[in-house]
Parts: C-alpha cells; sequence; structure tokens
C-alpha cells in the first residue's frame, strides 16, 4: 500500500479536506494522529472512520497544542513521517485599510503560526529519521490578490514561504516541503469566520476574480494529491507550490 504503516499527523481534521484525507491514509494503511480544534467532530470522525486513528483535540494557534499532537504521535506510534498543516480560517474578504487587528492576528496565529509550531517541533524527528514529507495547504490566493481579503491573503503567501524555505533547507537530508495552492472547495471555512458580516463592498471588488474560476473541487479531491505528496512516489518532488484549482490560476 502507498503509504502503508506511516505515522502522519493531520491538522483540521475533524471536516473538509483534512476528514478526507484522514479516511484516505487510513485506508491505505497509514497510522493518523487526527487533530482538530472541534473535539467532538474529530472524535467522531476517528469513531466513524476506525482502524489506527487517534484523536487529539489541538487549537493551532496555541504552541502547547502543536508541540502535543506531534507528541502524541510519537507516544503512540514511534515516529512522524507525514505532516499535513491543513487546518486553517478565512477572513471577511476586508482590503487592508479596512481590516481589523482581531481578524489580521486571528488569520496570522491560525494559518501561519500553527504550522509553523507543528513543523518546527516535527522536523528534528524527521531528520533523525532521514526522511519525512510535510504538506502544507495554501490557496489560490497565495497567487494573486483577487480570492480573498488582505488578511488570509497574506497568510497563505507566508505559508508558501514557510514552504520554499524549509525545502531548500532540508533538502539534502531526506526531508520533503510541499504546498498546495487549493482553489475554491467544497467545505465549511467561512464558518470559521463566525457571525462576523462578510465586507461586501470588498467581495464585490474580487467578484470578476472569482467569477472566473472553472469550477469547485471536493475535499476528496485535495486529499488524493496530498496522499501522493506523503507516499514515495513523490520522493523527488521538492519545494513545488502545486495549483489544484482546476485552472483557475491560468485565467
Amino acid at each position: 500500500m502507498r503509504i502503508e504503516n506511516k505515522v502522519a499527523v493531520i491538522t483540521g481534521a475533524g471536516s473538509g479536506i483534512g476528514l478526507a484525507t484522514a479516511r484516505l491514509f487510513v485506508h491505505h494503511g497509514a497510522r493518523v494522529v487526527a487533530a482538530d480544534w472541534n473535539e467532538e467532530a474529530v472524535t467522531r470522525a476517528a469513531r466513524e472512520i476506525g482502524g489506527s486513528i487517534v484523536p487529539v483535540c489541538a487549537n493551532v494557534a496555541n504552541e502547547a497544542d502543536c508541540l502535543a499532537m506531534i507528541d502524541r504521535a510519537v507516544s503512540e506510534f514511534g515516529r512522524i513521517d507525514v505532516l499535513v498543516n491543513n487546518a486553517g480560517v478565512m477572513d471577511l474578504f476586508q482590503s487592508v485599510a479596512d481590516v481589523d487587528n482581531d481578524m489580521w492576528r486571528r488569520c496570522m496565529t491560525v494559518n501561519v503560526d500553527g504550522p509553523m509550531y507543528a513543523m518546527r517541533r516535527a522536523v528534528p524527528l524527521m531528520l533523525a529519521q532521514g526522511a519525512g514529507s510535510i504538506i502544507n495547504i495554501a490557496s489560490a490566493a497565495a497567487l494573486g490578490g483577487g480570492a480573498a481579503g488582505a488578511a488570509y491573503t497574506a497568510s497563505k503567501y507566508a505559508v508558501v514561504g514557510l514552504t520554499m524555505s524549509t525545502a531548500y533547507q532540508y533538502a539534502k537530508f531526506g526531508l520533503r516541503c510541499n504546498a498546495l495552492a487549493v482553489g475554491g472547495v467544497n467545505t465549511n471555512i467561512m464558518s470559521s469566520v463566525g457571525d462576523r458580516p462578510v465586507d461586501q463592498a470588498a467581495l464585490a471588488r474580487i467578484g470578476a476574480y472569482h467569477a472566473s474560476a472553472p469550477g469547485t473541487l471536493d475535499p476528496i479531491d485535495i486529499a488524493n494529491t496530498i496522499l501522493f505528496l506523503a507516499s514515495d512516489e513523490s520522493r523527488h518532488l521538492n519545494g513545488a507550490l502545486i495549483p489544484l484549482d482546476m485552472g483557475w490560476s491560468a485565467a
């Protein structure tokens, strides 16, 4: 099997892309630590998936939670081979003149600090093993300025920078790091903004860009590519930013 017996930590595994990835990984023989801030959702997901999967309640904006989820993989399964930084939050589509500090910090702490905390803990473990694959979920918003607001866009550009730096720095030590520039996906990410209203004026400005999207993907479409990046089939792929958007970024 493609990733049989590999140990993976997947964030945001209670729903959407993370849930689809956890299910696919277990199906292909991996042992999974499924992390999510929503303890009820991730516990239910693990119960439904069955097999070698351990649910962990973790808010990736909290460094201690990130360390604990990586350590849980080691305590449960003895190692970590794959890290999927999928957890993320959306903004309200506000431009830089309108975004407030709370929204800016929320996008940065969850979308950037979280992957960094997890990678900082996982990378030394992977280096000691001489192998490891990190997959960061970026966005079409990391390829231009029209897909989201200033906070989300800046956070996803930062994820790409973190990916490239990691890929280059550790390329000779068996560690790989790649990112997916994901387009529109059928997930519940907009629920991450809570009850706050979307900036309608900003949304109207970026409407032309969104209208050029060829379509919307399903979480399993992303999960299949993550599986490839986690497997040895992609062992020579490192530092790549792969657009997974049905050609949206080609417009």
